[in-house]
């Protein structure tokens, strides 16, 4: 495992947030980015925090992943979990606003349906600041894991 750096480039932090966005290019300016990233991904102007969760996969989505992104949310392909993992994302979404983004630490699917139930009735501007640092454990993650 490595520690965190001192410094990255705005491709390699595009890897670990899954998107160039605005973040990610304010983040490539700083001195330890992924240290930074837990505070500044709080202070960004909002429409900043949606542009970078919404760049973040769905958990459950099929198509359109990053190898990345594939090997953390495994392959567990039971079509029911699925099929509610679809349902509950939509839901999150409507609700929230933003894309629904946890640190699935290499947990089944089946056991995210859980945390995403306990989630999607949470005040939007709490659950906002959740997962916005949630976001950044990945992030942090992917660096250590290499």
């Amino acid at each position: 495992m490595r520690g965190l750096p001192r410094e990255l480039s705005a491709e390699e932090l595009t890897e670990l947030f899954e998107g160039r966005t605005r973040f990610v290019e304010r983040l490539a300016s700083e001195r330890d980015p992924l240290t930074r990233a837990r505070t500044l991904v709080h202070e960004v102007p909002a429409e900043e925090k949606l542009e970078v969760l919404d760049a973040h996969p769905a958990i459950g989505q099929r198509t359109g992943l990053s190898a990345r992104s594939a090997s953390e949310q495994g392959t567990e392909d039971d079509p029911a979990v699925l099929a509610e993992l679809g349902r509950l994302n939509t839901a999150y979404e409507l609700r929230h606003g933003f894309r629904f983004v946890v640190f699935v630490n290499r947990r089944p699917k089946h056991e995210i349906l859980d945390v995403l139930r306990s989630r999607i009735d949470n005040p939007t501007e709490a659950e906002l600041e959740t997962a916005l640092g949630e976001l950044v454990s990945i992030a942090e993650d992917r660096w250590r894991r290499g």
